[in-house]
């Protein structure tokens, strides 16, 4: 395909005129015939601007590299091409909340010459930016900010500087973190009256868990302890003792293996306040003191803390209620206490507040108020999942009679470790296994419903239901950020032997992690990479594990996909070093 010209003779003289034309092969002649595609017309007359815009959308099919030779001069050679997009984005973000001078201020001594903290910024901007667009490792990061992408100000990196600035933010946590919220406050104007606080955690893929230290009730190594990091290596002689990555309850499944407990606060619009971080084997009970405590000198105005079912307990309450503030509590439906067997037999009439809401306010207590809520979609969903279960249940205890009284044991001890099996199983006094009808239709009771505890008077039931329901948007963002297919934005990897667990849950993006966008990959192909052997665990070599497995996947399950895919026309700036 070529610029064919061609002349015409006329009064004026010679003009020439434009044509884009390719070469056509005529059997008939035995020659290539050129066939004209289109015309641009005559020469002089020529839309330049429309035929520079047909060279730039020709060039988006080339690599960067061609795009340039057939567009530059000659004495212009192509040398490379890396991604500049996203950190373009997250600089001005950055930059606009004001991080950059945040960062300054905190590093600076009270006395004696100021600190130059242009370094110790660029590589804190270059951590959270390689958390939002490729999350990896430290030594991966500093690879890929060097390699892989351009960053202002910092032209490449080593592991060591990211664990040196990490080290710093740590020390100053709690004023950067008070500092960064109050430029989102004001530049988004958010309300801070409600108040959404959820924990999750995070495992590592470790032998054992980090040496026992002597720590105080928010879980802070002991000032005397002599310690490295918030790992720990020395045992103190007061306090509680523990390590940082210790054994507790998981909530991925894999109380097998040491694990962090993670906190986070946000505001009814989804805007993260702050975080925390615990070891593992940390109380959902007990965390919620310690945050009260914390926000409390953020001289917020008066708060209504929302939280779930995991942090009720009375002592909990007594504590969020201190200071003029409220809180709007899940209570545990099937706990047997008096308050909630009392709330559900109270007769009343539903309120719809929503498409698939309807709530009823009790009265059962002079200083809170109890609202149950019930969900018609959800009743049915509990329902469907109920017929399934008994359905299961029903088959493996069906001729059961038969067996000797040792296999049903066997049988109802195998059951008992499925508790939604287990929770309609019976056995007769003769030791006979039955369905339990009358926990049934007390189950039944219970679809679609959960129950509300609220201590602030002026709200009104719809509010107080809509106020929990927002709840959803913290563990939205836990389960985003653990089940992605790339590795969790904000939470160390989960085969990690990440030295400071702590810092690295710190050098996190601030944005909302299930509304970030994917990073455009560089247009120029990737030399091929050679795979890991698949049948191997890089943490523990003797371990067996089958090729494709993931221990945090459920292999019945096909993989997650992304939930922004690229989208062609999105931002994309690339770089390109020119040598003359």
């Amino acid at each position: 395909m070529y610029v064919k010209t061609t002349k015409r003779e006329n009064k004026s003289g010679t003009v020439r005129y434009l044509h884009l034309a390719h070469n056509e092969w005529d059997p008939a002649t035995g020659r290539a015939v050129p066939k004209v595609l289109f015309t641009f017309g005559r020469e002089d007359h020529l839309d330049r601007d429309a035929v520079k815009r047909l060279v730039a959308s020709l060039s988006k099919l080339l690599d960067p590299g061609d795009a340039l030779a057939a567009t530059a001069a000659s004495d212009l050679e192509f040398v490379s091409s890396v991604p500049f997009g996203g950190t373009y984005v997250l600089d001005h973000l950055w930059h606009s909340l004001r991080i950059d001078q945040i960062v300054a201020r905190a590093g600076q001594p009270k006395r004696g010459r100021p600190r130059d903290m242009s370094t110790t910024e660029r590589v804190l901007f270059a951590l959270v930016a390689n958390r939002a667009l490729a999350p990896s490792s430290k030594l991966a990061a500093a690879d890929w900010i060097t390699n892989d992408t351009h960053i202002d100000g910092l032209a490449e990196i080593g592991e060591q500087s990211c664990y040196r600035a990490m080290d710093w933010l740590h020390e100053v946590t709690g004023e950067v973190e008070k500092q960064v919220f109050d430029e989102v406050a004001t530049l988004l104007n958010l309300e801070v009256d409600l108040l959404f606080f959820d924990t999750t955690n995070t495992y590592f893929e470790l032998e054992e868990p980090d040496a026992p230290v002597a720590r105080d009730d928010t879980g802070r190594p002991l000032q005397h302890s002599k310690t490295d990091n918030d790992t720990g290596n020395e045992t103190g002689s007061d306090g509680n003792h523990g390590g940082f990555r210790a054994y507790g309850k998981s909530k991925d499944a894999r109380d097998d293996l040491p694990q962090i407990v993670i906190g986070m606060a946000v505001t009814r619009d989804g805007i993260p306040v702050r975080c925390w971080c615990w070891p593992g084997n940390a109380s959902d009970q007990t965390v919620i003191r310690q945050v009260k405590d914390e926000m409390r000198d953020w001289t917020l105005s008066k708060i209504v803390w929302v939280t779930d079912r995991g942090f009720s307990s009375a002592e909990n309450r007594r504590y969020l209620r201190q200071g003029d503030h409220a809180y709007i509590i899940g209570e545990k439906l099937r706990s047997g206490s008096p308050e909630v067997k009392a709330a559900l037999s109270r007769q009343g009439r539903y309120t719809e507040i929503a498409e698939n809401m309807r709530v009823k306010e009790v009265r059962i207590s002079d200083t809170d108020r109890f609202v149950i809520c019930h969900n018609p979609e959800a009743a049915q969903r509990d329902q469907h999942m109920r017929e399934q279960l008994v359905t299961h249940l029903q088959e493996l205890i069906a001729d059961t009679d038969q067996l000797s009284e040792f296999k049903r044991g066997e049988l109802r001890g195998k059951i008992a470790g499925k508790p939604g099996l287990n929770r309609y199983l019976r056995a007769t006094p003769a030791g006979k296994l039955r369905i339990d009808h009358a926990r049934i239709k007390a189950e039944e009771n219970l679809d679609g419903k959960y129950l509300l505890r609220c201590s602030d008077p002026h709200l009104s039931a719809e509010d107080i239901a809509l106020g929990y329901k927002q709840l959803l948007e913290v563990e939205r963002g836990w389960r985003d950020m653990k089940t992605d297919h790339r590795p969790p934005t904000g939470l160390p990897p989960a085969r990690s032997t990440h030295p400071r667990p702590r810092r690295a849950v710190l050098a996190r993006p601030a944005a909302r992690p299930h509304h970030r966008n994917p990073h455009r990959h560089n247009l120029a192909p990737s030399p091929p990479r050679t795979p890991t052997p698949p049948h191997r665990n890089v943490h523990r070599p003797h371990r067996h594990v089958p090729a494709g497995h993931h221990p945090h996947q459920d292999p019945a399950r096909p993989p997650r996909q992304a939930r922004h895919p690229p989208v062609d026309g999105g931002l994309r700036l690339d770089l390109d070093l020119i040598r003359r």
